[in-house]
């Protein structure tokens, strides 16, 4: 009778460790979940950054071909000549500027992926884990449900005799 109800804590300790860990792992894929959307929204960020810059680039080419053909207008508008000139220095250097944070924010968009992708494969683990346990806890249950059973029979028995 003693060795049953040792055999009944133990299978109510590891139910609720089963619980336990479980609810563990509900709290850790909520985590997860947040730093998932959190990154998405940095992906939308930097989305939008990329889409500017390129708006902007665009604006700095148009600009750049504008300099140059007002260069070739001719000799006599050479003091507007050495301003274009100088303006086209000041717009390929924020040209290359641009095109620096261009690659940056791809460079930083390609890892915010890696780190997305990696991120669902850890959602995808704790699932898993979390159905194991699920399965687990279910069959302990099962496990539990019988021994009471066995117990209820033993009872039964031995108050008939």
């Amino acid at each position: 009778m003693e060795k049953i109800k040792e055999k009944m804590n133990q299978l109510r300790f590891e139910a609720d460790n089963a619980v336990t860990r479980a609810e563990d792992a509900e709290a850790k894929n909520k985590k997860y979940d947040q730093i998932i959307l959190e990154k998405d929204q940095e992906i939308t960020s930097m989305t939008h950054k990329i889409s500017v810059l390129e708006a902007e680039l665009d604006k700095v080419d148009a600009k750049l071909a504008e300099a140059k053909a007002s260069q070739e207008e001719g000799e006599s508008l050479k003091s507007t000549n050495e301003n274009l000139t100088r303006k086209i220095a000041l717009l390929e250097e924020e040209l290359d500027a641009a095109e620096k944070n261009v690659k940056e924010t791809m460079e930083k968009l390609r890892q915010v992926d890696v780190k997305a992708e990696h991120f669902e494969r850890q959602v995808q683990r704790i699932e898993q884990e979390r159905d194991q346990w699920e399965k687990k806890f279910e069959e302990m249950q099962q496990k539990y449900k019988q021994s009471q059973a066995e117990l209820d029979n033993m009872v039964a028995n031995m108050e008939s005799l």
